[in-house]
């Protein structure tokens, strides 16, 4: 057991999810709960070494040579919010069984927040901060799916693109910081990145590495000036809401700055930036939210002004602002979360989250109210809850920051502002919602939901009056163990007490309290100016107009470059070339011809180089005649297959030979819907313009060519000859570099291979076109489409090529041959029978559906991969031995056959799929596809 399995168990829980809804929703919610659980148990043994002030670290190498390896890291920090996510993970669970709808199956909501779930344990334990980055996008990806969980929604497809586009640029900007930061440090691992503060902030490049982490953070985190986006992603359900924006996805940028805390601060740049963006965010966010009527809306820009706070805090750049900021998200991750899921009652059960309707609940609801209550009293910073002693140590650090300048007394009164706004909306939500007369035209008569819905709240908010009545006891070591891992260096002396006698932050806590009871009693010429107000500097309608003049902007250039010619694509794209190419060669002062010896010629070569120009220029004489053009494009590719024979590359040849055959094939299929000559549309004096760009981008290859073969040049292929064999166990140089030293690229490739094959499915599937019956000259096609001498001759010949599949992939790791090659000649073989016997004979012998056969390809060849990770050795690494068998004597088993295996199922269902979809597209005009002529089906 070691730290991957709670960061990859929620994963794996989120596919077990989607298929446990299949037998009912509790069945979904059950296992949705158990996936959690277990990663809290397999946490559970680790967190007794933070206490202890050490680290457990975990690595495996991945890609050592690029400095990313799959590496996790638990320290105090890591704990807390790996703590935070599973604890208030596993309590939205239980909510949002009863939140949502009886006819939401529950697996696909279950599923995003499981993924979700475990793309923030990656960031939150990833010891390698590239890795962090991996899992920083991929908390966007999901938070962008639940959001948009109600995707028939407007709003929510709006808040859901909103969050993704400002994250997503963020993600942007944290990639290039974080790779500055790797190469100051000297590593991309955090063990060595937080020891090297020093040399970090001396560095030339600090500060505009610093400007982009901070973009990655702030946008996470809703920091102005992107704050905005937060706000409309409430248009999520609300169990998303009390997960995503209370202790999780809206953190992750606060525990960015905690992370780095001890390598990034302490500089003037840090400083200024992050005690700016906290502030403004702060002020923002607590004026904002005391005049929105929408009770999610509140607690929006309530979340907006506390994470505003938190970053101050780490802004101030003391020991005691970490301890403070660390107190404080703890203590927000719990009165935020409970008030979301009160949020959520309150919606459930009224029908509307308008505090201008939803007046006098305490009578129908107590219970929730009580719980809503004492939540939000922690909110404002009431004595007694935990959300007082977090803000008055706030106070505290501001105004011992602001000792000693100038205007020393501008950011604690700044911030008792936002603390008076807080103890103003705060109120609001009690008294309007609770007290405040009768409910108004009410879409239900409100009750008390069943009491495992009130339960999670329950929970957070006894953790609430626990801490904030004996903090020394339940938070105090948790507090020490986090601080110690922030400022990478024991905490500094601090006491957590509910009286620390009466000082300045009474006072200022004081003033918050009766600040904020005035303001609510003046509340109402304040919400006639606000409503006056509205729309004024909304970050959201900046965003907008940024967006649609991008847009404008964009569809300009289009215009201009894409007039819906090919011919025009092709133009600017050798243009550009040309442009990039020359600019190369001016000015170098290098000859073109280089040192080394050129090849005698021989008349082979000659004969195949001649060939090749006078195949070329027959396909542009004759490119109008569509069917004779490509005809001459097949002997052309058999040409190239023959060159590479001429240059002893058999396993070139052969891929290229099967290659060439299925793309024949593809292209007669297109070529069914399109008339057999194409239109003159070009003028001679266009013609004339191609032909110079053409000859001139010609020239330009043949004489990059020219000087790069001229050259000497050290080739890596020494070292694959070398080891091919001792190393990946086989004679085949190029399968071996296919399947073992550059294996993670044939993944990636047959995952490419996949998704095209997917895409085309997707829009081809039951698409019909009407496909020609004549010919140019008006004659009809011939009737009899499926001889019978040519469905007899394909149907013997398959067992043949199948049989020579095989044998071409088994002997591919130590002769010519391989998964790709065999793939490519088995769907020849098969599609064959459908151009030979007709759609209808071969479909009832064979499926057309490839998505299986895909599946099971990507998923042989990734388990493949992984299997080696089991043993302690890095991704896709292979294993191989010999075995003797009776009669056929001496044979290699290598694990890259698996893996070679699973390229063979991807090529094959891949090009069948689209074959099938591009034939089935006129099958409605081919006798025998619907039942009509069927005689002239084989038989």
């Amino acid at each position: 057991m070691n730290l991957s399995f709670v960061v990859l168990l929620p994963f794996f829980g989120a596919v077990l999810t989607g298929w446990a809804s299949h037998f009912g929703r509790m069945k979904s919610a059950w296992t949705a709960g158990a996936v959690t659980l277990l990663a809290v148990l397999c946490l559970a043994p680790f967190a007794p070494t933070p206490f202890a002030g050490e680290t457990v670290l975990w690595r495996l190498d991945w890609m050592p040579s690029v400095g990313l390896d799959l590496a996790f890291r638990l320290d105090g920090l890591g704990l807390l919010f790996a703590s935070m996510i599973l604890g208030i993970g596993l309590l939205v669970i239980l909510y949002a069984r009863y939140y949502l709808p009886e006819r939401d199956g529950l697996g696909r909501f279950y599923a995003y927040l499981l993924f979700f779930m475990g793309s923030m344990l990656g960031i939150v334990l990833s010891e390698n901060v590239i890795l962090m980055l991996i899992f920083w996008e991929l908390t966007s990806l999901s938070s962008f799916l639940l959001i948009s969980y109600s995707y028939r929604k407007p709003e929510s497809r709006r808040g859901a693109r909103m969050a993704l586009a400002v994250t997503g640029m963020g993600g942007l900007a944290l990639l290039g910081g974080l790779l500055l930061l790797g190469e100051m440090a000297g590593s991309y691992d955090l063990s060595v990145i937080l020891t090297q503060g020093e040399a970090v902030r001396a560095d030339p490049l600090y500060t505009p590495m610093l400007v982009l982490i901070l973009l990655g953070a702030f946008t996470k985190s809703a920091q102005f000036p992107f704050h905005f986006w937060l706000p409309h992603a409430m248009a999520a359900p609300t169990p998303v809401s009390a997960y995503l924006h209370s202790a999780t996805m809206v953190k992750a940028g606060i525990f960015l700055l905690a992370r780095l805390f001890p390598v990034l601060s302490g500089t003037p740049e840090w400083t200024w930036l992050v005690i700016g963006a906290g502030l403004a965010t702060l002020l923002i966010g607590a004026g904002v939210a005391l005049f929105k009527h929408d009770l999610k809306g509140l607690l929006a820009y309530s979340t907006v002004s506390h994470l505003g706070l938190i970053t101050l805090l780490f802004g101030l750049g003391t020991p005691l602002a970490a301890v403070a900021g660390v107190f404080h998200i703890f203590n927000h991750a719990t009165f935020k979360a409970s008030l979301f899921m009160a949020a959520g009652i309150i919606d459930h059960e009224c029908g509307t989250r308008d505090m201008r309707r939803i007046n006098g609940l305490w009578r129908f609801m107590p219970y929730t109210a009580t719980l809503a209550m004492v939540a939000a009293a922690s909110m404002a910073g009431v004595p007694l809850f935990n959300g007082f002693l977090s803000k008055e140590m706030f106070f505290a650090e501001t105004a011992d920051f602001s000792t000693g300048f100038e205007y020393g007394w501008l950011l604690p009164s700044l911030v008792v502002a936002s603390g008076v706004m807080a103890v103003a909306y705060s109120l609001r939500f009690i008294h309007d919602v609770f007290f405040n007369g009768e409910p108004i035209d009410l879409p239900r008569t409100p009750h008390e939901p069943p009491f495992w819905m009130k339960a999670p709240a329950a929970i957070l908010v006894a953790i609430c009056l626990l801490v904030g009545i004996l903090p020394a006891l339940t938070v105090d070591p948790i507090l020490r163990m986090t601080v110690a891992s922030v400022l990478q260096a024991p905490p500094p002396e601090f006491d957590l007490a509910i009286w620390h006698g009466f000082g300045l932050p009474v006072v200022m806590s004081l003033a918050a309290l009766v600040g904020g009871l005035s303001i609510y009693a003046a509340r109402r010429p304040l919400f006639r100016i606000a409503a006056r107000m509205e729309g004024w500097l909304d970050a959201r309608a900046m965003y907008e107009w940024l967006l649609a003049e991008l847009m404008l902007f964009s569809g300009w250039i289009t215009r201009r470059l894409d007039n819906g010619s090919l011919q025009r694509l092709v133009l600017v794209l050798l243009l550009t070339v040309l442009v990039f190419g020359v600019l190369g060669f001016v000015g170098s002062g290098s000859p073109l011809t280089g040192t080394r010896a050129i090849l005698p010629i021989d008349g082979v070569s000659l004969t195949m180089t001649a060939g090749l120009i006078l195949v070329t220029l027959v396909t542009v004489a004759l490119h109008r005649r569509r069917f004779t053009a490509l005809v001459v494009v097949g002997a052309l590719g058999l040409l190239v297959a023959l060159i590479f024979v001429k240059f002893s590359a058999p396993d070139l040849a052969l891929t290229q030979l099967s290659v060439e055959i299925v793309t024949i094939v593809l292209l007669l299929l297109a070529l069914y819907f399109l008339p057999q000559r194409g239109p003159d549309e070009s003028s001679a004096a266009r013609r004339w313009r191609d032909a110079v760009v053409a000859g001139l981008a010609g020239l330009g290859a043949g004489v990059l060519t020219w000087t790069i073969l001229t050259r000497p040049l050290e080739s890596i292929s020494d070292y694959f000859i070398a080891n091919s064999l001792p190393g990946g166990g086989g004679s085949n140089v190029v399968n071996v570099i296919l399947v073992d030293f550059r294996g993670f690229d044939t993944l990636g490739e047959i995952t490419v291979l996949a998704l095209a094959g997917l895409g085309i499915h997707a829009m081809l599937y039951g698409l019909r076109l009407p496909g020609l019956t004549h010919d140019a000259d008006g004659r009809p096609w011939n009737w009899d489409t499926h001889p019978a001498i040519m469905a007899a001759l394909a149907r013997l010949l398959l067992p043949l090529a199948l049989l020579v599949s095989i044998f071409i992939f088994l002997r591919g790791h130590n002769e010519p041959g391989g998964g790709f090659i065999a793939g490519l000649i088995t769907a020849v073989a098969l599609i064959m029978q459908y151009l030979t016997n007709g759609v209808a004979w071969t479909h009832r012998r064979l499926s057309s559906n490839m998505l299986p056969l895909i599946g099971a390809g990507l998923l042989i060849a990734t388990l493949t991969g992984l299997g080696s990770l089991v043993f302690g050795y890095p991704f896709l690494t292979s294993s191989f031995t010999h075995i003797h068998w009776p009669i056929v004597g001496d044979f290699e088993l290598a694990t890259a056959m698996l893996f070679d295996l699973g390229v063979y199922l991807v090529v094959v269902g891949a090009t069948l799929l689209i074959l099938i979809h591009l034939g089935l597209m006129h099958r409605a005009t081919h006798p025998g596809a619907d039942g009509s002529h069927a005689n002239q089906e084989p038989a």
